[in-house]
C-alpha cells in the first residue's frame, strides 16, 4: 500500500462504527424519514415552519454537529497558504458555471418533457457548492482548509452569477438572487461550526493538551457527528415524505438526470485534476465541490418563481434526497482509488 493509501485509509474517530455500515444507516434514516413524513405529516409541517429566511433551524442544529469535528481540526494558519492556491478555485468555478448548468439543461431536455419539472432540475444544476460539501471533503480525506477557501469564493460567485445564468437557461426574466439564504447558509453551516471548533480547539488544547483533544474529545464529537448526519437525512426525508410516497415514479424519473449529472461532473473533475497533476487531497476536494449542488437555493428559487406547489418546486426535492448517498459513494470511491489518483510527483496546486 502506498503512503497516500495509508494516509487516506488510516483510522479516523469520525468514521469507525458509522462507516462500516454506512449504507445500512442511510437506508434506515431515509426509510424512517419517509415513514415520519407519511404517517405523521404534521411533524414534517412543523419542521418546515421552523425556518428563518428559508433556512431550516432543525437542519442548522443537525448540521452544526455534522460540521463541528472537521472544523475543529482545521489549522487556521494554513488558510493564508490555501488562499494563494488558485488552480483548484479556477477548476471549480469553470465546472460550476461553464459545465454544470448546460449539462443539466441538456439532461433535463432529454429526460423530462414537462417544462416545470425541467426548470426545477435546471435550478439544481445552477446552484453550486453547498456548505455541507466540506464534510464530504473531510470524509474523502481531501484538502479541507483549501475547501473552506474555495467554498467561500463559490458562494460569492453565486451572488454574482446566479441570476444572469438562471435567466439564460430558464428563459425567465428576473431570476431572484437568494442573497439572504446564501449568506445565512454560509454563516450558519460553515462560519458558526468553524468559530465553535476553533474556540474549542484553542481552549481544550491549552487546558487538556493536544493529545486529549484529538484522541478523546474529537472521538466523542465524531460519534455525535455521525448521528447528526443521519438526523439530517431523517429531517430531509420527513420534509418530503408525502411527496415521495404520492409520486414515486415521478421522483425516480427525476433522479435519472440528476444521477447522470453527478456522475459526469465528478468524472470530469477527477480527469481534469489528474491532467493538472493535483495531489490526491486537492483532487478529492475539487471533485466534491465541482459535483455538489446547493439544493436549498434551488428549492427557494423554484418556490419564488413558480410557486410552492409547482412542478419546479417538486423537482428540486430530488436534490436533498440524493445528496448524502451520492456524496458518500463518491468519497468512498475516491478513497479506494487514492493511490492511483496521486501523481508520481504531485504538483502543488498553487
Amino acid at each position: 500500500m502506498s503512503e497516500v493509501d495509508q494516509n487516506v485509509h488510516q483510522d479516523n474517530p469520525v468514521f469507525g462504527w458509522f462507516e462500516k455500515y454506512i449504507y445500512l444507516w442511510i437506508v434506515v434514516a431515509g426509510a424512517g424519514g419517509l415513514l415520519i413524513g407519511k404517517a405523521l405529516p404534521n411533524v414534517g409541517t412543523s419542521i418546515e415552519r421552523l425556518s428563518w429566511q428559508g433556512v431550516s433551524l432543525p437542519l442548522v442544529i443537525a448540521m452544526f454537529f455534522v460540521m463541528f469535528p472537521p472544523m475543529a481540526r482545521v489549522q487556521l494558519g494554513e488558510l493564508k497558504h490555501a488562499a494563494r492556491n488558485v488552480r483548484p478555485t479556477i477548476v471549480t468555478l469553470v465546472a460550476n458555471w461553464l459545465v454544470a448548468p448546460p449539462l443539466m439543461w441538456l439532461l433535463a431536455r432529454i429526460f423530462v418533457p414537462e417544462a416545470e419539472y425541467r426548470a426545477g432540475l435546471i435550478l439544481l444544476g445552477l446552484a453550486p457548492c453547498p456548505a455541507m460539501v466540506l464534510f464530504w471533503i473531510y470524509f474523502a480525506r481531501g484538502n479541507l482548509v483549501q475547501g473552506i477557501v474555495v467554498t467561500a469564493i463559490n458562494a460569492v460567485s453565486t451572488l454574482i452569477l446566479y441570476s444572469p445564468t438562471g435567466t439564460f437557461y430558464l428563459g425567465v426574466g428576473g431570476v431572484p438572487v437568494p442573497f439572504m439564504l446564501i449568506l445565512l447558509s454560509s454563516v450558519l453551516f460553515v462560519g458558526l461550526p468553524l468559530l465553535a471548533g476553533q474556540l474549542s480547539r484553542r481552549w481544550l488544547t491549552r487546558t487538556k493538551g493536544q493529545m486529549w483533544f484529538e484522541s478523546r474529545f474529537l472521538e466523542v464529537m465524531g460519534n455525535i457527528s455521525a448521528i447528526a448526519l443521519l438526523a439530517t437525512m431523517v429531517i430531509m426525508f420527513s420534509l418530503q415524505g408525502q411527496v415521495i410516497v404520492e409520486n414515486p415514479l415521478l421522483v425516480l424519473r427525476l433522479m435519472i438526470p440528476n444521477l447522470i449529472h453527478y456522475a459526469t461532473m465528478i468524472t470530469l473533475a477527477v480527469t481534469t485534476c489528474r491532467l493538472l497533476r493535483f495531489s490526491y487531497e486537492d483532487l478529492a476536494m475539487t471533485a466534491m465541490i465541482s459535483s455538489s449542488s446547493q439544493f436549498e437555493v434551488a428549492i427557494g428559487t423554484a418556490m419564488v418563481l413558480f410557486g410552492i406547489g409547482s412542478g419546479a418546486a417538486l423537482a428540486t426535492v430530488v436534490g436533498p434526497l440524493l445528496e448524502i448517498p451520492l456524496m458518500v459513494t463518491a468519497a468512498k470511491l475516491l478513497r479506494r482509488m487514492a493511490g492511483r489518483l496521486e501523481p508520481a510527483a504531485a504538483i502543488p496546486s498553487s
